[in-house]
């Protein structure tokens, strides 16, 4: 940064202050670290020395501490992915079960903004439909954050929910299903994938949804189709049909280059001889209400019956089993 003619170029200079923000965040948690490692050393030395069993709680406390953030950054350094260290898109999407499914839309939706806060993560919503009668049908959002991709990767697939429906007068047991979508999101002068605009159909619309936020006076919202894919990605949350065009064009991007890497490890697959199936809208994970409160991860087998506190966003004992198993 002190060479000269470092601020010239503006964008990139930008982007290396940021690479050494993150660099030097890491640095200075590893330092916390250290310095947490000496308090405990200390605080034994201190109990041993003056045989005081009275610091033993605090001694306990601080240990576990400790050994949890060790954890965490151990886990860290499982993100090895070319595209883990990217901002991530995630889509939730209502399937089966009508206004159930929707409500649970709206449930995933407020336990991801949930974890996203717990880790210091910014969300953007991107894009929102209400449900016909409650919840959301779908919303799509952008997760900014260091190794945002990284971590909720882990989140993508099928979420079903098993509970007495509030919907249901007869207070019947419902099953309902939403699925989520999650995609890196690079810069916008990003080389990963060449997108030829000739396969791409552009389509413009109102935005939709109750009110507020989610609905614009002028056709400004856009929808992208990738012909040769099928891939439709659709932004209407920003201020303008230009800004909803980039930001649709950089989640496009995305989806492009996780699907050359989905066929990749396909191919890898059969050239192993794995009979295990790749299958990116399978079941992950399970949130039983009633009649017993359960979230069970089916990949990892990671159970708890602490459902509140899953759906509050506490989210890391799934998505770290899921980083060791992977």
């Amino acid at each position: 940064m002190a060479r000269e003619g470092f601020w010239d170029d503006i964008d990139a200079a930008n982007k290396a202050n940021q690479r050494m923000k993150t660099l030097t965040a890491k640095l200075a948690n590893y330092r916390r670290l250290e310095r947490a490692a000496q308090d405990v050393a200390t605080l034994m030395e201190m109990a041993e020395e003056e045989n005081d069993e009275s610091l033993l709680s605090e001694i306990a406390a601080e240990y576990t501490a400790f050994e949890k953030n060790v954890e965490a950054l151990r886990l860290s350094t499982l993100l090895k992915g070319p595209y883990d260290g990217c901002n991530a898109v995630l889509s939730l999407h209502a399937g089966a079960g009508g206004t159930e499914a929707q409500d649970w839309v709206s449930l995933l939706y407020r336990m991801y903004c949930r974890y996203c806060e717990n880790q210091g993560y910014t969300v953007k919503e991107l894009d929102y439909l209400d449900g016909e009668e409650a919840g959301i049908k779908n919303v799509t959002f952008e997760v900014q954050g260091d190794s945002a991709y990284g971590y909720l990767k882990a989140e993508k697939g099928v979420h079903r929910l098993v509970r007495m429906s509030p919907f249901d007068s007869s207070g019947r047991r419902h099953t309902s299903f939403a699925s989520l979508d999650v995609t890196p999101i690079f810069d916008d002068d990003t080389n990963h994938v060449e997108i030829d605009m000739d396969d791409v159909r552009v389509d413009t619309y109102r935005a939709s949804g109750a009110g507020g936020q989610h609905v614009n006076k002028t056709s400004s919202a856009i929808r992208l189709t990738h012909l040769p894919t099928g891939i439709v990605v659709q932004c209407q949350n920003e201020r303008s049909q230009l800004q909803n065009k980039e930001v649709a064009m950089r989640m496009l991007k995305g989806k492009l280059v996780e699907l050359q890497e989905r066929e990749h490890e396909e191919h890898m697959a059969q050239i192993k001889g794995e009979m295990k199936r790749i299958e990116w809208g399978s079941q992950i994970r399970s949130y039983v209400f009633q009649p017993y409160t359960m979230v069970k991860d089916h990949r990892t087998g990671v159970e708890d019956g602490n459902i509140q506190a899953v759906m509050d966003g506490e989210l890391d004992e799934f998505i770290n089993a899921y980083l060791v198993q992977s």
